[in-house]
């Protein structure tokens, strides 16, 4: 008698892959729409083709291990925790949108994010959101010199 555990494919895993692979697809794809000219080495337009390029191989990987039926077992979700997640993204794109500015916005995607894990600390997740918020929004503005969407706060800086 033999001890070989015989292990099916996952079906959800090659699901994934496919999406992943569609993705890569997408990228590409319009990526090569992109009408940037560059005057020197590869420019920007390259990278999305290696983001592309790098989910097209966790594809493939993805597909194997599924096929192999060699991917770990998923954890149970919790509910409450991706509608936390989800709530903040919509409030960050709600936001963005009504020229909120860009700081509140992460301020609250980053308090509703450390809630969905477990913390419980609502007022100082904020305050650090708006520390992290002003430290990205200025490295952007200033350093880089590209333009994040801008509210009553950000016009002040």
């Amino acid at each position: 008698m033999s001890n070989v555990e015989v292990r099916k494919a996952d079906a959800a895993g090659i699901a994934i892959a496919a999406l992943l692979f569609v993705l890569a697809g997408v990228i590409a794809f319009d990526s090569s729409q992109l009408q940037i000219s560059s005057t020197y080495g590869l420019g920007p337009k390259a990278m999305p083709f290696v983001i592309a390029g790098c989910l097209v191989l966790l594809s493939i990987g993805n597909l194997i291990m599924a096929l192999r039926g060699e991917l770990p077992e998923r954890e149970s979700s919790d509910p409450k925790a991706i509608l936390l997640i989800l709530g903040g993204l919509a409030v960050l794109i709600a936001f963005i949108g009504l020229g909120v500015g860009f700081i509140p916005a992460t301020a609250v995607l980053f308090a509703a994010t450390s809630t969905a894990f477990g913390r419980r600390a609502i007022l100082t997740d904020l305050a650090i959101g708006v520390g992290l918020g002003l430290v990205i929004f200025l490295l952007f503005d200033k350093l880089l010199t590209l333009s994040l969407p801008a509210g009553p706060i950000e016009r002040l800086l």
